[in-house]
């Protein structure tokens, strides 16, 4: 029972104690006085009330306090589940609400401190699985030491390299410690640099770069647009059907340079157009598993130091589209 709760001020609370104390001695005194009680009785008595009072009335306002230091105890604990009790309009109340958005807010990193650890956990094992046991049939000389082993061995190191390099690149971002050097830079050249590097798989995707005007520029770090481009590009490439095509374009938008990698692959749905940048999430329909699930998230990181805009988009009849949007 909290019968002060809807009073706006702690020190509202503390006067309406004061006062119904002294009402409730004086009271006390008065009704004694007119039984012919003595003077100990009497006083005892007004003790006892004005004691009553002070519990009763006071409560509302210490309870949240003690419930807080509980919480904070089972919290220490690893419990990130406990709430507290927010009902008073008081600085207590204000105190207990924030405490539960801090719980709530403890309670998420958390958890996504326990996901990411599971996720590198399995993004570690999947190559380092397979490295191993073809080193081990080679050691046991089961297979022939053949540059087509070679190559898977070597395969499955770059695998490794190249998630280890994310992480790191993803915990230097989260942490400020990535810092940008923007210049001005051509978009264009950026963009054909990126379509050369890809064309060195050996998927068979076709390319196209469209940049309008042919000098168009714009401002940020080129090495780590460089980066968001070879995320986007790797990605559309990956989940194009065989002979399919990607478009790279990008154009002036007002104040803004837009930037957008399209491919004709199975595209993203509505609901997931945001979950694909969080770290290690795959969408059923637009992943198929060969990536780390850490691309989209650094470029988001990226764009997002840079002061622009990254999202998804569908193509019609089918298709996805990744547009990057930069200050001008």
């Amino acid at each position: 029972m909290r019968p002060l709760d809807r009073l706006p001020s702690i020190k509202v609370k503390l006067g309406v104690v004061i006062v119904a104390t002294v009402v409730g001695t004086v009271l006390v005194l008065r009704v004694g006085a007119r039984l012919d009680l003595t003077l100990p009785v009497r006083v005892l008595l007004a003790t006892g009330i004005g004691l009553l009072f002070v519990q009763v009335l006071a409560r509302g306002t210490t309870s949240p306090l003690r419930e807080m230091a509980a919480a904070a105890t089972a919290m220490a604990r690893g419990d990130h589940s406990v709430r507290v009790r927010a009902t008073s309009r008081d600085e207590v109340g204000e105190l207990a609400r924030a405490f539960n958005t801090m719980a709530a807010q403890l309670a998420d990193v958390d958890r996504q401190r326990r996901d990411l650890v599971a996720n590198v956990s399995h993004e570690l094992r999947t190559p380092i699985g397979a490295l191993q046991a073809l080193l081990e049939n080679l050691a046991d000389g089961v297979e022939p030491t053949d540059p087509a082993a070679i190559r898977t061995a070597l395969a499955q190191t770059e695998r490794l390299g190249r998630l280890v390099e994310q992480l790191l690149d993803l915990s230097r971002l989260e942490s400020g410690g990535l810092a940008l050097e923007p210049v001005s830079f051509g978009v264009r050249e950026l963009l054909e640099q990126a379509t050369r590097e890809c064309e060195l798989g050996d998927r068979p995707v076709r390319l196209k770069v469209c940049v309008q005007p042919g000098d168009l520029h714009a401002t940020g770090d080129p090495e780590r647009m460089h980066q968001v481009v070879t995320n986007l590009l790797d990605n559309a490439v990956r989940h194009s059907p065989p002979e399919g095509r990607v478009w790279l374009s990008a154009h002036a938008a007002g104040s803004r340079t837009r930037i957008e990698v399209a491919d004709e692959g199975p595209g993203i749905a509505p609901h997931e157009a945001e979950r694909v940048f969080e770290r290690f999430y795959r969408a059923d329909a637009a992943r198929n598993g060969a990536g780390s699930g850490l691309g989209l998230a650094i470029a988001r990181w990226i764009v997002d130091a840079h002061g622009g805009a990254i999202r998804a988009e569908g193509r019609d009849p089918g298709g996805c589209r990744m547009v990057v949007e930069l200050p001008a």
